[in-house]
């Protein structure tokens, strides 16, 4: 079986031509069948052969900033060599290479000889090709060669591309596992190296890792699949290909020679200054809510246990946790903008989804201050008609519609015969309690301007999610009189539901209509009467199910008493009930729109939404290749398969295992992006999952049997964190640092 090779190859290494020999550094990544080789970047020769002092000591520091993934599975290292001129006479080639790979061709696959065999000096060189070095850096390039991985490559032909011209590598040997292979099929994979703030490289969906596994247990099949080593080891390529950059850096940091920064030095220093001011400010600012949150929460815990506390948190309820929540975020948002360390940064992917989760908290924080800030404003210059447009749907629409409507419910409604009596009753308590809160709401109308104002101040102070909440608590609280209503008809309505259905399993049973034709025997009749009890059912609440039961006959002359005119009394009792159950089912469904409204304000991400807008590449989801061309990897072939007449079910693609030479296939590394859809809906998703059918559910269970119906959809709001409580200096040096932390990555 021919030998694979896949090179990973940065564009930036395509498009510029070396004057000469570079060394290679990144992974090898090894599997049974091929091996993967990721370059990350190249350095030149002559700067190497300067600083190489240090190089192993740099070397061991890069791999200790990498993932810990990537530790386990492979090291950063010398690769090997790329040039055009690799011999000191200026020859592409010397002794002993025609010959390998003439033998090389003849055994099909590799040239394996021992390593005091291989490794033969001559004039400065293995006799495989590669160059011989002293010092540290021929340590370490001796330790590649003899005992590990080693490539040699030519900087062979060029291909254009999209108006550019890349110089693609081509592969003389590499050295694997301690073999010489000549002669392996190549693939050279063309990558723009990724870089933070630009594109990375995915092989899953963004979300992927966030939804929640499944509960059912994974056939056993499932967990063997799993531990079999795969073919091509994804996974950690692209983990390595998203490290290049950091690994790049490190690099040059430590090796490489350092240039003077004289440029732009006057706008650097005068750009951080305003920096630091801004970091002041923030941190001022923070520490005043601050301060004032803990006074607050010291006030609130004296009386935490009085009856006026217990019972202003039950009524706004939606209040006390929409503050709760942000109150956390004003105390915890420098903690969450704190970096997380530099093994973190080291993948541009990690270091992307690390600052989406640095950065998500304060920016749900700015955008609802900000849309409370735009509507408390409007509301605060409106006050005056907004309280007025207030008290005139109030007097107008409800309280006029409800009287009308119940004194309509007290004659026919819709032609339907109900009876007078209990129509009467139902209706003048309807109201009297309709007249009793219009009469205290007109006292209580001048709250209306101040409660409005008040609004309109949470709003511009604590952002838009703390007046919704406001309005769903004093919507629920102007409307008590109606909730207290269709509890009491709701009552009646099941109630007298439960009583019929209870009376029903007097008749529900064989053995009635068996006494029926017993009395039919005068004769026997009176001694069977007094003997014998006609059967039923009745219901076992402790194994809550219904069994036979025996009745006597006085039972069930009662029950046929009390039977009858529950029935004839239940179309008033429903109509009623109906009335009610809209007009409350009507509130209920504004409260949890505005409760969507919360919801929606607090797990949209707004982060991504808006690098999304500036920056789709930030954002992949998979990765597919472009085929550019097919040709032969042998050192004196120009046969070149153009990609227009390239067939992948032809002979072409066996061409070069049939006639013994190896080919390479060139091809661009690409990502697919995820859609505006797909990046916000799993944050949705997360907040409503089974709400809306579990509330729906439970809301016609209700409705149907007159129990009560909660008018709060109970989404996932985010957590409330614990009660945090530091200095006032040591919160001020925390808020300035995290912002300071920012502007340094």
């Amino acid at each position: 079986m021919r030998r694979k090779c896949r090179i990973w190859w940065p564009k930036e290494l395509a498009l510029s031509e070396p004057l000469s020999s570079n060394f290679l550094f990144g992974w090898f990544v090894s599997s049974s069948v091929s091996l993967d080789i990721v370059v990350a970047f190249g350095c030149c020769e002559g700067s190497l052969l300067h600083n190489q002092s240090g190089l192993e000591g740099t070397l061991h520091d890069a791999n200790g900033n990498m993932p810990k993934f990537l530790q386990d599975k492979s090291k950063l290292s010398i690769l090997g060599q790329h040039g055009v001129d690799l011999n000191s006479n200026g020859l592409l080639l010397s002794s002993g290479t025609k010959e390998d790979q003439r033998n090389s061709s003849i055994c099909g696959n590799a040239c394996v000889q021992k390593n005091r065999d291989t490794f033969r000096e001559n004039h400065g060189h293995w006799t495989c090709g590669c160059r011989k070095y002293d010092g540290l850096l021929g340590q370490c390039t001796q330790a590649s060669i003899g005992s590990s991985n080693w490539i040699l490559l030519l900087n062979d032909f060029p291909e254009q591309c999209g108006g550019e011209i890349y110089r693609i590598p081509k592969l003389h040997h590499f050295h694997w596992n301690g073999q010489i292979v000549f002669q392996c099929d190549v693939h050279v994979i063309l990558y723009d190296t990724p870089s933070y703030g630009g594109h990375h490289f995915s092989l899953h969906l963004w979300n992927s890792s966030e939804q929640v596994k499944a509960d059912f247990k994974k056939p056993k099949w499932v967990d063997e699949l799993h531990q079999k080593q795969p073919l091509v080891d994804l996974d950690t390529v692209i983990l390595a290909i998203n490290s290049a950059a950091s690994a790049k850096i490190f690099f040059e940091r430590h090796v490489a020679p350092r240039r003077p920064i004289v440029q732009f030095f006057i706008v650097c220093r005068f750009l951080t200054f305003i920096w630091q001011l801004f970091a002041m400010s923030m941190a001022s600012l923070s520490t005043l809510f601050y301060f004032i949150l803990q006074l607050l929460h010291i006030l609130l815990s004296f009386g935490s246990q009085s009856w006026i506390y217990i019972k202003s948190a039950r009524i706004f309820r939606s209040t006390w946790i929409s503050i709760r929540i942000r109150c956390c975020q004003i105390l915890y948002w420098p903690i969450f903008l704190q970096d997380n360390g530099l093994r973190s940064l080291s993948c541009v992917e990690y270091a992307e989804k690390a600052a989406l989760r640095r950065h998500s908290m304060w920016s749900s924080l700015a955008l609802d201050v900000l849309l409370g800030n735009l509507i408390g404003w409007a509301l605060l210059y409106n006050a005056e008609s907004a309280c007025w447009w207030v008290m005139n749907f109030t007097g107008e629409i409800t309280y006029k519609s409800m009287r009308s409507s119940c004194a309509w419910l007290m004659g026919a409604p819709a032609g339907f015969k109900l009876n007078t009596e209990l129509a009467g009753v139902l209706g003048m308590v309807s109201l009297n309690a309709i007249q009793i809160w219009s009469t205290l709401s007109v006292f209580l109308g001048f709250l209306s301007i101040y409660i409005i104002k008040g609004l309109a101040i949470s709003g511009i102070l604590f952002g838009m999610t703390i007046p919704a909440a406001l309005i769903i608590d004093f919507f629920l609280l102007a409307t008590l009189h109606i909730s207290t209503l269709h509890w009491l008809v709701s009552l009646v309505y099941s109630t007298q539901t439960q009583a019929l259905a209870d009376l029903w399993r007097l008749f529900s049973s064989t053995k009635i209509r068996e006494a029926a034709l017993i009395r039919i025997e005068r004769s026997r009749m009176l001694w069977i009467q007094n003997s014998l009890g006609a059967g039923g059912r009745k219901w076992n609440p402790l194994r809550q199910r219904l069994d036979s039961y025996d009745y006597t006959v006085k039972q069930h002359v009662v029950g046929s008493l009390l039977f009858t005119p529950l029935l004839l009394l239940l179309p008033t009792t429903s109509i009623f009930y109906t009335f009610f159950s809209i007009v409350n089912t009507t509130i209920s469904l504004i409260c949890i729109l505005i409760e969507v409204a919360i919801s929606v304000i607090h797990a949209t991400p707004y982060i991504k939404i808006f690098l999304w807008l500036a920056r789709q590449r930030r954002f992949p989801s998979g990765i597919w290749f472009e085929i550019v061309s097919c040709r032969s990897n042998l050192i004196d072939d120009t046969a070149i398969c153009s990609p227009d007449k390239f067939d992948s079910s032809s002979d072409n693609l066996h061409c070069t295992q049939n006639g013994g030479k190896s080919g390479i296939l060139v091809s661009f590394l690409h990502s697919n992006f995820l859609s505006i859809g797909e990046l916000v809906v799993p944050h949705y998703r997360n907040v409503f999952s089974g709400v809306f059918s579990s509330f729906f559910a439970k809301f016609t269970h209700g409705v149907l049997t007159g129990k009560r119906v909660a008018s709060t959809l109970g989404t996932a709001l985010p957590s409330p964190l614990p009660w945090m409580s530091i200095p006032y200096k040591e919160y001020w040096y925390l808020c300035y640092d995290s912002i300071l932390a920012c502007c340094r990555s």
